[in-house]
């Protein structure tokens, strides 16, 4: 227990356990390193400013942002009509809704807990009212909204770009395929349980409604489109494209519903700036943390001891992703890419894994532990939305966690889900 390292470690646990928050006990633990070897406060407050000072991260306010923007005029709501309109009338049409609307929801915010708590307000109550189950419903959602750091614009993959200098728009396309793999995966046991407890569907929609249904919500189906759209067509970055999004939201708000109001507006910047703060926060702490391990030559120790565990890359796979399931049962998404990635980086090296593949396939495994408690932060926003407790909404998501995991097996194993398209645009 004399090495360093191994007390960088021990104070973070320690610090977990008494209850520290996340953030604060990495920035914490990284802070006593530097203490501890007399480095200095500048040392210190250069590591931080360094950690957020970088223009890839300016994407994830601006997206938050607009995902907040574009929820609150009314895009989720017309969604979800048009597609109840469509597919509501089958056996658990309305929790195939959720599915359908989450995956596409995704591709508008970036933020697993602002898709569930966008979505969940507005299904939720609706589901519940035709006789869904709460456990059922709420755990659906949850895990729905748990899509939105696979499918673009992800804010997870522009974190992992940012710290291993992976293109992000590849990242962007290579999340697509994976993200709907998993959407199909939820709507298996969706599916299976609504016609196990008789969940009937809805009727048909005319022809007409389906019509102004669509007419409706056509600026929140070009959403996406405008975002990527622009990205892949060379019109702007990732970056410019998170601004171009809050611009289409208040567009949309302002001119064309004309349900954005100035109270709304506050409310809605004040929100997206507490969100923001938050992920921030994360950033600059963990990536301290990170930084102390990688000086002590802790990662480089734990990337080792990986790699002894086998030499077979597959098999290898499999290790990482325990380590990363059990992590995310534990940790935020955004500390568990600048604790572990400095450790994945020489094993991904060693067994010459492509970075794009493996930042999809960690990407999925961090959605999965949106929604494994004790950490489960989705399943928080859910359970508050159902008014249910926790180990409620735990029993009830067990079989859409499973799909997940199917479906995290079906990405690690056929590596071409995730590098067609970026292959398909060139980005590769």
């Amino acid at each position: 227990m004399s090495d360093p390292s191994v007390w960088l470690f021990v104070t973070f646990l320690i610090l977990l356990g008494l209850g520290v928050p996340v953030s604060i006990a990495v920035g914490v633990s990284g802070a006593v390193f530097l203490w501890y070897f007399q480095l200095g406060i500048q040392i210190l407050s250069a590591n931080v400013y360094g950690n957020i000072a970088k223009f890839q991260l300016l994407a994830i306010p601006f997206f938050i942002l607009a995902g907040l923007i574009l929820d609150r005029v009314g895009i989720s709501h017309r969604l979800v009509r048009l597609a109840n309109l469509l597919i509501g009338p089958t056996t658990g049409g309305l929790a195939l809704v959720a599915v359908v609307v989450c995956v596409f929801f995704a591709g508008i915010s970036g933020s697993g807990p602002a898709d569930t708590a966008a979505l969940g307000a507005v299904l939720i109550p609706a589901m519940v009212a035709r006789g869904y189950d709460k456990g059922f419903t709420s755990a659906l959602i949850a895990t729905g909204g748990s899509i939105a750091i696979i499918i673009p614009p992800s804010i997870a993959f522009i974190l992992y770009g940012a710290i291993t200098a992976t293109s992000i728009p590849a990242l962007f396309a290579a999340g697509i395929l994976p993200g709907l793999v998993v959407g199909l995966a939820l709507m298996i046991p969706a599916y299976l349980i609504s016609r196990a407890r008789g969940y009937a569907g809805e009727r048909w929609g005319t022809a007409t409604e389906i019509w102004e249904a669509f007419r409706d919500s056509i600026w929140g189906l070009l959403a996406p489109l405008v975002i990527l759209g622009g990205i892949y067509g060379g019109i702007f970055t990732p970056t410019e494209a998170a601004v171009v999004a809050v611009f289409y939201g208040l567009f949309v708000g302002g001119l064309v519903y004309r349900t954005l109001t100035w109270r709304m507006l506050y409310d809605t910047l004040r929100d997206a700036a507490l969100s923001s703060a938050v992920v921030m926060i994360i950033v600059a702490f963990a990536g301290l943390f990170g930084w102390a391990g990688s000086t002590l030559g802790a990662m480089d120790k734990a990337a080792r001891l990986l790699i002894s565990l086998s030499q077979s890359p597959w098999i290898s796979i499999l290790w990482v992703n325990l380590l990363l399931f059990s992590a995310g049962m534990l940790l935020d998404a955004v500390s568990i890419y600048y604790i572990f990635l400095p450790i994945f980086l020489p094993v991904m090296a060693h067994f010459h894994w492509d970075p794009i593949w493996f930042g999809v396939v960690m990407t999925v495994n961090l959605a999965i532990g949106q929604v494994t408690p004790p950490m489960a932060v989705n399943l928080y926003v859910a359970a508050n939305l159902a008014k249910i407790t926790l180990e409620e909404i735990s029993r009830a998501v067990i079989p859409f966690v499973l799909a997940m995991l199917g479906a995290l097996l079906l990405i690690i194993y056929l590596p071409f889900l995730s590098l067609w398209i970026p292959k398909l645009f060139g980005l590769y």
